[in-house]
């Protein structure tokens, strides 16, 4: 089960676009157990790899989980440090302040 949980996890986050965000919330949601969304959070961050062989899925790529930020906006963890999640969100033309990505709407 729970490693059904993660393959939804990261085949959602696999299709999160260039430009766009979820939040840790409402992946969550989308992989149908919309109270996990710190599972979300433990999932994306083994998602990091130094090698191939630790791709978690042998068919994907690797996820974009910098692209999974906090339902308050803030950007949150990510396996190679916070400075480097907002580094890879501005280059995808996203506006951060104080840690808070300011262009984010819940509501899209």
């Amino acid at each position: 089960m729970a490693k059904d949980f993660s393959q939804k996890v990261l085949m959602i986050v696999a299709e999160i676009p260039r430009g766009k965000l979820l939040t840790y919330a409402q992946v969550a949601k989308k992989a149908g157990s919309p109270r996990a969304y710190r599972a979300v959070g433990s999932i994306l961050r083994r998602n990091y790899r130094q090698s191939k062989s630790q791709l978690p899925l042998d068919e994907f790529e690797p996820v974009p989980c910098h692209r999974v930020i906090r339902s308050d906006g803030f950007a949150g963890g990510y396996a190679r440090g916070e400075e480097e999640k907002e580094k890879m969100l501005r280059s995808e033309n996203h506006i951060i302040e104080s840690h808070k990505v300011k262009d984010f709407d819940l509501n899209s």
